[in-house]
């Protein structure tokens, strides 16, 4: 359970953090390193991006920043968060997220993020920030959707699915539950069958000709979580759902 990275040409790194995949303080970090460590290994062509469970990623663990006495588990979070997607943006190779169920607040982070998603044709996701008293990942969110229903749904916290996203183009294939992975896989093997060398330098050249610096924009909007926080709307409001 937790992280663990399948080394391999098509490298997996999977989260499986049970009971919802909302992974702690250290999960984001070990993520931010897995991926890390599966784009600089030169016998990597491509990472898939996955989970078990019954979810893709639920986000942060609210559960833990609770009950952790003062500010060092949101900072923690914080910190992890941005480790965790920057990996996924930064990593030398393609990142394909296979996304089920729900994927949510920093799921949505970690697939903005990727270069490719396959998802399963009950996946969802959403950013329900507001309705916890904190904001972040609408930078990833607008990557994957049109910019005023990215605002609609950082506004109202509503989700959207696999099919809406794969009619935008930010999904690339809808498939069962049952075949993600394999379908994942399949599209991964696509791109391991190209020169490594030549598919290395299309990462860095596709991320330098990016519109938006993700990283910043991102430590951006993080810091109104904080101010968030300080006002005590983002304590009352983690704290009602925990209830």
């Amino acid at each position: 359970m937790g992280i663990t990275l399948r080394a391999g040409p098509i490298a997996e790194v999977v989260m499986d953090t049970p009971p919802v995949n909302a992974l702690p303080v250290q999960g984001w970090h070990d993520l931010a390193q897995a991926v890390r460590e599966a784009g600089e290994n030169l016998e990597t062509r491509v990472v898939v991006l996955r989970a078990e469970g019954r979810g893709f990623n639920a986000g942060v663990d609210i559960k833990e920043m609770q009950r952790t006495e003062g500010h060092t588990a949101l900072v923690g979070a914080n910190r992890g968060c941005y480790a965790a997607f920057a990996a996924i943006y930064d990593c030398e190779v393609p990142v394909i997220a296979a996304v089920h169920g729900y994927c949510l607040g920093g799921g949505v982070g970690l697939v903005g993020n990727a270069d490719i998603v396959i998802a399963s044709d009950d996946a969802y996701f959403g950013l329900p920030e507001v309705d916890r008293g904190a904001l972040g990942a609408a930078t990833h969110l607008a990557r994957l959707v049109p910019q005023h229903l990215m605002r609609a749904m950082v506004y109202t916290c509503r989700n959207v699915t696999a099919q809406e996203l794969h009619t935008f183009g930010s999904v690339l294939e809808v498939t069962s539950r049952e075949k993600l992975r394999d379908t994942a896989l399949e599209v991964a093997a696509q791109i391991a069958e190209k020169d490594p060398y030549v598919i290395r330098r299309a990462k860095e050249s596709l991320n330098g000709i990016d519109p938006v610096d993700v990283k910043r924009s991102y430590r951006f909007e993080q810091g109104f979580t904080f101010e968030l926080n300080l006002m005590g709307a983002g304590d009352e409001h983690r704290e009602r759902f925990t209830r």
